[in-house]
């Protein structure tokens, strides 16, 4: 094999093969060969002075998974993806970690799919990540098409799990949640900022500037900075300050997840609200922006969606219910302007 132009890059004759080495300033790191997927990945990490683990060795989904470990697939995605990414690379190791990703095909990614559609959330992210995967093993030279790509994901009937909270719901929330109590802060925040739950937690006191808040999504890495409302604006005014985190606990620590859906939940038990979530609080601040006559881009800049396509979701039954009333309301009055 002839040695490729590259610095640093050490051959030596073993045997019966070349062994490849990384060897600047009397220190010497062990590469693969310049043919091996991860060659070029390894090459860079020992330039930088770091040494990654060695993959499996064989072409199975193991090792492919520690491939893409590596890439820069993972490295780019935010926190919260990788976080959800993780759990069907876990379930992939487990059940397949031994098979070789080349004789996947489609009836396999269905299966997969249907296997665990009793959580639904899961099982579209089985799709997406072995779509991901096979990329890689196309980048790896091991495969040319992706069985994969285009395989549905699972929907619900109806409107799915989330939707706007109706302004009669919301009222009755608001008047069995008192001010200053998780419950009633939490929806506060999520309404009047329009974030996710998770990003409402971690919300913090220090981030509040010019009659507004800055944030970075866990989800998307999106940076923020959303002006208060007046509501919103008055609400936090009163609200003691108990923690670094506005949403806090009583001993001041950061309100997690469990602890914060169970307030909530209490609240939604008594006025007979479980079909309403609280990530339909989030429906709700883009129904009340569409309803208010914002464009797609303005209830963007407040939800910070990357797809325009989300936003048009989330804003479409309240932007057309405003439509459906303007133009109910000119036939009656034909003569009325628009």
């Amino acid at each position: 094999m002839k040695k490729p132009n590259l610095p640093y890059l050490v051959r030596k004759r073993g045997r019966s093969k070349y062994y490849w080495y990384f060897e600047r300033a009397g220190e010497r790191i062990p590469l693969p060969d310049p043919d091996a997927p991860d060659f070029l990945e390894r090459y860079a990490a020992a330039k930088r002075g770091h040494i990654p683990p060695a993959l499996p060795d064989g072409r199975t989904f193991r090792r492919l998974i520690a491939a893409y470990r590596q890439s820069a697939r993972w490295t780019r995605l935010a926190p919260r993806t990788r976080q959800d990414y993780e759990k069907v690379l876990l379930w992939a190791i487990r059940t397949m970690g031994d098979l070789d990703p080349t004789k996947l095909e489609r009836r396999h990614v269905l299966r997969a799919r249907d296997e665990n559609r009793d959580r639904m959330r899961f099982a579209n992210y089985i799709v997406q990540v072995l779509s991901v995967l096979c990329e890689q093993a196309i980048d790896m030279g091991w495969m040319t098409h992706n069985p994969a790509r285009g395989v549905p994901l699972l929907r619900r009937e109806g409107d799915g799990p989330h939707k706007p909270w109706p302004q009669e719901m919301l009222k009755a929330y608001a008047d069995e949640a008192r001010p200053g109590t998780l419950a009633r802060t939490v929806m506060e925040l999520c309404i009047g900022t329009g974030q996710r739950i998770g990003d409402v937690l971690a919300m913090r006191w220090d981030h509040i500037r010019d009659g507004g808040i800055e944030l970075r999504q866990a989800k998307t890495g999106t940076r923020l900075w959303i002006p208060f409302t007046p509501r919103i604006a008055d609400y936090l005014d009163g609200l003691p300050r108990a923690g670094l985190t506005i949403v806090a606990d009583q001993a001041g620590r950061p309100l997690r997840y469990p602890a914060a859906a169970r307030a909530v939940m209490s609240i939604r038990k008594r006025i007979g609200a479980t079909g309403y979530t609280i990530h339909g609080w989030r429906y709700t601040a883009a129904a009340e922006l569409a309803a208010a006559g914002c464009s797609d881009d303005e209830i963007q800049a407040i939800t910070g969606h990357k797809a325009l396509a989300m936003v048009v979701k989330y804003a479409g039954p309240s932007r057309q219910e405003a439509r459906a009333r303007a133009a109910q309301a000119r036939r009656s009055d034909p003569n009325k302007e628009a």
